[in-house]
């Protein structure tokens, strides 16, 4: 019973919490979460160099005095001081085995920098990796949210009775300007056109007449004046034409009945 109590209140609590827990903003926390990690990381490689730097300054000195022991008891042999040679071949025992030991705590140092760089490599390579595919699903989620909108949107019009409404007002309008066009159609066949035309016409002869009279009064030549001159004209013509043609028959038949003769 304990335990079914337990994994209730954990299913209620777990079910509360994944309510509230939003994709997006929990992968931007852990780009974050991810980008907080160099300074770390970079500190703690920093305290292994150091390390293998201190060590190496050991084992730097450690050789110096082994070096330094060594010719010291070279001049006390010289000297024939065996005591004092003897004290230094003590130092120098000490220091080689502490040589030994600084050597191998360098060899493991510079392991564990060398291994630092590829761990600190491999993180920031899955990090980027890691970043990378967070934007890539936040956009791919922005997409989504605007395609869901733009869905909302679509089903509103039919849901909400806005797809019916547009139809029912473009339809209205199509109806309201069909008749304004009959009542035009109507009005233009209930006027006399014809005489209008015909009235339009009168007035325009009896502007040509009055312009012709003017022209006339101030002793211009007037446009029924110039269209005979231009038929009196045609008529000389073929009247010379006439007579040339006929002369020219003349000639003809005069010339036949001289070749005849002879």
């Amino acid at each position: 019973m304990f335990k079914r109590f337990v994994r209730a209140i954990k299913s209620l609590f777990g079910g509360f919490v994944s309510s509230m827990e939003d994709p997006k903003l929990i992968l931007e926390q852990n780009i974050r979460d991810l980008n907080d990690q160099i300074p770390q990381m970079n500190e703690n490689i920093a305290t292994v160099k150091a390390n293998k730097i201190m060590l190496q300054k050991e084992v730097n000195k450690l050789e110096k005095k082994i070096d330094d022991l060594t010719a010291k008891i070279k001049s006390a042999i010289q000297a024939d001081r065996d005591d004092i040679a003897e004290g230094y071949a003590m130092q120098l025992e000490k220091a080689k085995e502490n040589l030994e030991t600084s050597k191998e705590q360098l060899k493991f140092a510079e392991q564990a920098y060398e291994k630092a760089l590829k761990v600190k490599k491999a993180f920031m390579r899955e990090k980027d990796r890691k970043i990378q595919e967070a934007k890539e699903a936040m956009r791919a989620s922005e997409r989504a949210e605007w395609q869901g909108r733009i869905a909302d949107a679509l089903e509103q019009f039919e849901t909400g009775g806005m797809d019916q409404t547009h139809d029912e007002m473009v339809n209205r309008l199509n109806e309201q300007t069909a008749k304004n066009e009959a009542r035009m159609e109507l009005a233009l066949d209930s006027i006399d056109t014809e005489t209008m035309e015909i009235e339009a016409n009168a007035e325009k002869l009896r502007a040509h007449e009055l312009v012709e009279q003017f022209k006339s009064e101030m002793g211009k030549t007037t446009s029924s004046e110039k269209e005979k001159s231009v038929g009196s004209s045609d008529g000389e013509e073929e009247i010379e034409i006439d007579e040339q043609t006929s002369e020219k028959q003349q000639d003809k038949t005069i010339g036949n009945k001289e070749r005849s003769q002879s």
